[in-house]
């Protein structure tokens, strides 16, 4: 093996050869993603991190309405709702942010922080609680406006939310921060995520959260249904071949009387799901 090829193959040498091509005259973006996945880069950077520069890249193509929690999916307060309705809104869905809206579901008047009403009720337990006092400003984006612009916007006004407007002006959805960095380092779990141990959690309404790794064998004893697993083993694989592609939040579907929506899902893969049984004769 001749000097060149030693140094060539050396992994200082590939940063450099990074160095060069960014430094150098400017790449198309197809380029570089194709220069990021040659298979020398193996030895050097591990897959997640060769897939997240991957994800940089593209979410500086992506925009809001492709990944935003859309209008049908928000848990949002109404202004003149009682306090017992608030307080048990928040403690059901265990978000921190709440988008509080007026006399119409399009008009939405501010945020509600989670800890702003705790701190009232450590304050003032028997005080007659006005919510409009607590209200943050609410910041309102384009469905078009790109994922890295946003992201920036985030950092700087240190919002945390953001609810989409589409042309006319009306409600599309909200996009938090946990959104927008999920695009890149993929799923970011909380406490009020299923916990990994229980694939499959009933809900107090009677559907249940499913995580997509949950094994076809395991939902089959569970809920009683006969879905094959010889060309899949998980619950995602089943839903990503009934629909013929990777599945968006909020897609849904119905297989063996049963009704499958997508609750967590990125560019990667599915990760959770909400399953119900449909009414009996639908």
């Amino acid at each position: 093996m001749t000097e060149e090829r030693k140094q060539e193959d050396r992994p200082n040498g590939w940063y450099a050869r990074l160095k060069e091509r960014l430094l150098g005259e400017p790449a198309s973006r197809e380029a570089l993603q194709e220069f990021l996945r040659d298979e020398r880069w193996e030895g050097v950077l591990e897959p997640e991190e060769r897939a997240m520069l991957e994800d940089v890249l593209e979410v500086s193509e992506t925009q809001v309405r492709d990944v935003m929690i859309p209008r049908s999916q928000m848990v949002v307060l109404e202004r003149s709702a009682p306090r017992e309705d608030i307080l048990s809104t928040i403690i059901d869905c265990g978000h921190s942010r709440f988008p509080v809206i007026g006399d119409e579901r399009d008009e939405v008047v501010g945020i509600l922080l989670a800890k702003d009403l705790l701190r009232f009720f450590m304050t003032e337990p028997n005080g007659e609680f006005d919510v409009q006092r607590y209200l943050r400003p609410a910041t309102f984006i384009p469905e078009s406006k790109r994922l890295n612009t946003l992201l920036k916007e985030f950092r700087v006004s240190r919002n945390h939310m953001a609810i989409v407007v589409d042309e006319y002006g009306g409600i599309a959805g909200l996009l938090t921060i946990e959104d927008v960095l999920e695009e890149i380092v993929g799923d970011i779990g909380d406490e009020h995520d299923p916990r990994e141990a229980d694939p499959i959690q009933p809900q107090p309404d009677g559907r249940f959260h499913v995580r997509a790794l949950a094994r076809i064998e395991e939902f089959n004893e569970f809920f009683g249904s006969e879905f094959s697993d010889e060309d899949y083993d998980t619950v995602g694989g089943l839903i990503i071949h009934e629909l013929g592609q990777l599945p968006r939040r909020g897609e849904a579907l119905r297989l063996q009387g049963l009704l499958f929506k997508v609750l967590q899902a990125d560019r990667r893969r599915v990760h959770l799901l909400e399953v119900s049984r449909a009414p009996t004769g639908d």
